[in-house]
């Protein structure tokens, strides 16, 4: 679905951007206060693809587009600016609901990393293969060092890290939510040849009586994303101070006069002594355990990028390849995880009888060798486990060669196989080396996964069922040399059975309360079936529990609803009472958050359901199959009282 499309058009046929007095979403629908109501054309807006229908009740304009909310969501307020966006944010997640949830610094650093190198990704990648290439031709001889062609060839390439810090200005604007050109003016100011004519001369500079250290920031890091943080502080400050007649002038002219000398006297030193001084922690233990880092890296990649901190090490790896031409941060050591993720995919679609893990298994596994392990990884080996054990002990016993024999990386790609010129440079035997590593990583992960084996899902014609999702990892079977598998599953503030002791493809009750058909439900969008079949209960007793196992795919700051995606297949959207989103959460207590993993009957939520009558709502609770086009056959437990745990659905 083209999202930003669907924006566009929802926006244009509810009256426009200056229609919109306020607008929130909640997990299914986007919520509209418009200014004037009769600018905004109904028929039209039902009949766009992706929207399944418009609801206007309680005073709100309700545009509903299922499971893809969030992401409309965000582009609509992309188009309503950036001052409105962010004081909806404040209005739905903040003040009602009370503090917001702290995040470690290193989560925070993790994320403005992650923020700030995102948009610049394609053109490191771009110019990594370029020098990848380079080096191919260079070694086949078909171009010469001395050449031109390999001047303007390494200049394409070369462009992308001596300019970092202004391609860096853009993502980390977008992160500390500040003007991306002011930012990007700064990272020039920094890069400007006057500047680099004042190194060359090498003769004390001052401003304004202040010393200022000359320091080279061609492909620095640190420096710009610190000073752009420092700017976005500044930014609010000129637009508070600068009269609304001149501030189109006074404004940029505040942000620029104050940030540009505070970047090259004082901010910009200190990232620059913060850059060099992680670079030379990294340095100093690569010189005394050179196996350590690519280790570490080939263990514990996979683990890195689950949690999201496989970005930490970016900066440094990012200035190594600027000032050395070389990095042995990152690159060794992915590439030995990466290959042994493919190792262990490859052996999994050999072993297992399952036909669709086999599919699965074998395409993933080719693009993990390839250097593209996401699809192997949360498909195949993370959830098998056993794979997955293999494949970080390979990768790490390939680190340890791979640290031994001094491998580096001296171009910006994922590493695999199809970025091996990646590892073509000074030193011939590097090329080698990498091959040998590649060699170690998969031979001793597949045999490892060979050897101990994993849980191999029961095949759908084997358990008389057709429409059990690809992924399917319950009801297995041991696939193993001699040890029989020892798992069991605990489930803490559980109501029911563990999920293998339950058919894997029913639902259970999420609440002690009455089941009824979801008719029963006084709102056209659930009574109908728009979102999806499924059934309600009109609960007795206010705690919700996980009705599958699975994941938390969405789940809403008024806590008033949550998504579930089971390991099965099944999509599962549980939306306490009706309009409840208008008690920003009052009434609702919980601690989950989008990406926990559950198992079912865990206990997700908590609501008083008199409090939440006392003030004027229903609290019938719709059970919504979200993907029922995938399951032909939803049978329905007839209405009755029901108990936690109590099969309400059966899917086929």
């Amino acid at each position: 679905m083209d999202y930003r499309k669907l924006g566009q058009e929802i926006t244009e046929l509810v009256g426009k951007k200056d229609n919109i007095a306020r607008l929130t979403h909640c997990a299914t629908r986007l919520r509209f206060e418009l200014h004037d109501i009769s600018k905004a054309d109904t028929e039209k807006l039902k009949a766009l693809p992706g929207v399944i229908t418009v609801v206007n009740n309680g005073g709100q304009y309700q545009v509903v587009v299922g499971n893809e909310v969030q992401q409309v969501y965000r582009v609509i307020t992309q188009q309503m600016g950036s001052a409105t966006r962010s004081a909806e944010s404040k209005s739905d997640s903040g003040q009602n609901n009370g503090p917001k949830q702290k995040q470690s610094w290193i989560s925070r650093f993790i994320s403005v990393i992650s923020t700030t190198f995102t948009p610049v990704i394609p053109a490191i990648i771009g110019a990594g293969m370029i020098k990848a290439i380079l080096a191919v031709l260079v070694l086949t001889g078909l171009v010469t060092t001395e050449s031109q062609n390999y001047y303007i060839l390494n200049t394409i390439v070369d462009a992308a890290f001596y300019f970092m810090p202004i391609l860096l200005a853009y993502g980390a604007s977008i992160k500390f939510e500040t003007s991306p050109i002011l930012a990007m003016t700064v990272a020039g100011v920094l890069l400007h040849p006057g500047w680099s004519a004042l190194m060359a001369e090498g003769k004390d500079v001052f401003f304004i009586g202040v010393p200022v250290r000359l320091t080279d920031y061609a492909g620095s890091v640190l420096p710009i994303i610190i000073v752009v943080w420092l700017m976005s502080y500044i930014e609010r400050f000129a637009d508070r101070v600068s009269p609304s007649m001149i501030k189109f002038f006074t404004k940029p002219m505040i942000v620029l006069l104050i940030t540009a000398p505070l970047a090259l006297v004082a901010i910009g030193p200190f990232g620059t002594y913060l850059n060099d001084l992680v670079a030379m922690g990294a340095e100093a233990i690569n010189s005394r355990a050179s196996w350590l880092i690519p280790l570490l890296m080939g263990t514990l990649q996979p683990f890195l990028i689950v949690t999201g901190t496989a970005w930490a090490m970016t900066p440094i790896a990012t200035s190594q390849l600027t000032k050395n031409g070389y990095e042995m941060i990152n690159g060794p050591g992915m590439l030995a995880s990466n290959i042994a993720q493919g190792g262990a995919t490859l052996a999994v679609a050999l072993k297992t009888k399952n036909k669709k893990l086999k599919q699965l298994a074998a395409s993933s596994g080719f693009t993990a060798v390839l250097g593209i392990t996401e699809p192997s990884l949360y498909g195949v080996t993370l959830k098998l486990k056993k794979p997955l054990i293999a494949a970080m002990i390979g990768g790490g016993v390939a680190g340890i060669y791979a640290g031994l024999t001094g491998l580096v990386r001296y171009a910006f790609v994922s590493p695999g196989l199809a970025a091996l010129p990646a590892f073509i440079g000074s030193n011939p035997m590097n090329i080698v080396h990498a091959i040998v590593t590649c060699l170690i990583a998969f031979i001793v992960t597949f045999a490892l996964t060979w050897i101990i084996g994993f849980e191999d899902p029961v095949d759908d014609e084997e358990e008389g069922n057709t429409n059990v999702n690809d992924d399917k990892t319950l009801s297995a079977q041991p696939v193993q040399d001699n040890s029989p598998s020892t798992q069991s599953s605990t489930i803490t503030n559980s109501n029911v059975p563990s999920q293998n002791e339950l058919c894997p493809l029913t639902i259970a009750s999420p609440m002690q309360g009455e089941l009824v058909h979801l008719d029963r439900v006084p709102d056209d969008v659930f009574s109908l079936g728009l979102l999806g079949k499924g059934a309600a209960i009109i609960p007795a007793k206010g705690e919700l529990y996980a009705p599958i196992t699975g994941e938390v795919t969405a789940f809403m700051d008024s806590k008033h609803a949550v998504k579930l995606n089971g390991y099965d297949g099944e999509e599962v959207l549980i939306h306490i009472g009706v309009d409840t989103v208008n008690l920003k959460g009052r009434h609702f207590n919980s601690s989950i958050k989008v990406g926990d993993r559950v198992q079912r009957g865990d206990l997700l939520i908590r609501f008083d359901i008199d409090a939440i009558k006392a003030e004027g709502y229903e609290v019938i609770t719709p059970i919504i199959i979200a993907n029922s086009d995938r399951f032909p056959d939803i049978k329905l437990e007839k209405q009755s009282p029901v108990e936690v745990g109590a099969t309400i659905i059966h899917l086929s």
